[in-house]
């Protein structure tokens, strides 16, 4: 188990880390996730003891690792930590860099080297390694001291997609199978959602939410979080008994009061696109075919950006239908939106920045 206490880490008079609080549960796997210079990065290293707090606490199963009355040394903290570059000795096989550091490497390193199908690779360089052998052999190297707690950097960046997803699931089957208590950064929000019993979405070093990706998604805190899984249109609009009234029409909301100000989170599936005549008129300004969909970006008039709409293909009949300047009508989906209310109880300093005002 690991408790993050209050904690603030500071550059001089940069804040990196602000008042951060948290709690990840034994055995369970958190993604801390944010964009670039969200803190996210510096916690992990300041929960390994690279960094040392300029306030608050850390604590591993209980025991106090950084604190007002205490600093535990990063090699006596029981942390097992993947580094973005892997960071493996390039003078070792791979078997002496899984080994280096224990007493008695013995049967458990054996162990690890086979449970993680590293045997035909034991004698090989760094050098000789696929990125992918490179990343099992540094999370073999991590968890061969069984630590309490196991820290991961960026782990599955530098992979290719089609190489990431496979050693992602390999690595995830792993670490749950072990028991492991797990923190993974992460800059992906797809990965995260993927991985992570919870994540803790961070922006500028402050926490702005911590909760299962379901509600992350679904129920986002703020603007930010909810642009920050997707790409939103944000519509302000007034609660009528259970739906919320927008320019572009009218949307589920459940727990909406009558007359309520706020502000629905529009992502591309919670439009689509109407006969001649229903729903509101716009004009086609360019289209993405992904595989399954298209996404298609709409001008309308009174809206200050355009708005994207999620068309599947099985929807599509000719190669045209999405040409630029083409007039289409928008209407609301089936399905709840995600809302913010307008008091500002729900809104972060940085709400705008993953979110399209209209």
């Amino acid at each position: 188990m690991l408790t993050v206490e209050a904690l603030s880490v500071h550059f001089g008079a940069t804040v990196a880390v602000d008042d951060v609080t948290l709690e990840v549960a034994g055995g369970e796997v958190v993604c801390l996730l944010g964009p670039s210079g969200s803190g996210k990065s510096t916690l992990l290293r300041a929960i390994a003891g690279v960094e040392q707090p300029s306030s608050g606490r850390i604590l591993i199963d209980d025991d106090e690792v950084a604190g007002p009355a205490a600093f535990v040394e990063p090699q006596q903290r029981q942390v097992g930590m993947v580094f973005q570059d892997y960071a493996l000795f390039p003078h070792l096989r791979v078997d002496a860099n899984i080994a280096f550091g224990l007493r008695r490497p013995g049967q458990a390193v054996e162990s690890l080297i086979e449970r993680l199908g590293l045997t035909p690779l034991a004698r090989k360089f760094p050098h000789e390694l696929s990125g992918g052998e490179r990343q099992r052999v540094a999370l073999a190297r991590a968890m061969a001291p069984k630590p309490r707690l196991l820290l991961m950097d960026e782990p599955f960046s530098s992979l290719d997609s089609r190489l990431r997803d496979d050693v992602r699931r390999h690595t995830l089957d792993f670490v749950r199978e072990s028991g492991t208590t797990t923190v993974i950064v992460t800059h992906d929000p797809d990965e995260a959602m993927r991985i992570a019993d919870r994540i803790a979405l961070l922006d500028r070093g402050s926490l702005v939410q911590y909760d299962a990706p379901e509600a992350l998604y679904a129920r986002p805190a703020s603007l930010f979080a909810a642009g920050f899984f997707s790409n939103i249109a944000a519509l302000p609009g007034v609660g009528r008994e259970g739906y919320l009234e927008t320019r572009l029409g009218r949307f589920t909301a459940p727990g909406v009061s009558q007359g309520a100000r706020a502000v629905a989170c529009v992502r591309p599936q919670h439009l689509k696109l109407a006969d001649a005549g229903a729903g509101v008129e716009g004009r086609i300004r360019t289209s993405e075919y992904r595989g399954d969909c298209h996404y298609v970006l709409v001008d309308v008039d009174g809206l200050d950006s355009p708005v994207t709409v999620s068309v599947a293909s099985s929807e599509t009949h000719r190669e045209d239908e999405f040409g630029a300047g083409t007039v289409v009508h928008l209407a609301a989906a089936t399905g709840a939106v995600p809302v913010i209310f307008e008091d500002g109880d729900r809104e972060s300093s940085g709400q705008n920045r993953y979110a399209t005002r209209l």
